[in-house]
């Protein structure tokens, strides 16, 4: 997995906040584009940086475009990030 990318894609926090609204499910781009005060060109942009990143997925139906969270990503970030930490506290306690 490319993590360079996906931690490139998380350290702009209108990204982050677009992963934050897609935790509730899939969106189309200008529902997530409404939460935003910047063009909506903006918001595609950080979209398509997203799922480059594979953070997202997306879903063309009909004129429409819906965004959601690409769970299998993230469960590989968090991950390595337990992994660095050392494993989870219930791997310390044994």
């Amino acid at each position: 997995m490319g993590f360079q990318k996906s931690f490139k894609a998380l350290s702009d926090p209108i990204r982050r906040d677009i992963l934050a609204l897609l935790r509730a499910g899939p969106m189309a781009a200008g529902d997530i584009a409404a939460h935003f005060q910047v063009s909506g060109a903006t918001v595609s942009h950080h979209l398509s940086i997203l799922r480059d990143a594979g953070l997202v997925l997306d879903d063309k139906q009909g004129k429409y475009i819906y965004y959601e969270l690409n769970m299998s990503v993230v469960d590989e970030i968090l991950e390595w990030v337990t992994a660095l930490k050392g494993g989870d506290k219930h791997e310390k306690n044994q």
